[in-house]
């Protein structure tokens, strides 16, 4: 006895949209809950001469220019953080008055 199965067929089309490169380009990429490293973009950047000598003699061999990026990482975050602890000590503040 033969038996045979029907299955549907496809029509092509997925029921999720296309990914295109912008969203690529706005994905956030992560390692469990935490944003892992982002991609790089090379650009250009005037910098004053003396900053780049600096961050030349900081960095020795690993690189001044990923030396300038953790700094710019980093003063980022702080901004973050020192944000959110001014919102949270104003509420706490407001709550108590």
């Amino acid at each position: 006895m033969n038996k045979s199965c029907s299955s549907e067929i496809s029509d092509g089309y997925d029921e999720y949209p296309e990914v295109t490169q912008d969203d690529i380009n706005r994905a956030v990429f992560r390692i469990g809950l935490k944003p892992a490293l982002s991609h790089k973009e090379q650009i250009t950047i005037l910098l004053d001469s003396v900053l780049i000598e600096y961050f030349k003699v900081r960095a020795g061999e690993s690189g001044y220019q990923l030396l300038i990026n953790d700094t710019l990482r980093r003063a980022v975050e702080y901004e973050n953080l020192e944000n959110t602890l001014r919102r949270v000590i104003r509420e706490e503040l407001h709550h108590v008055t």
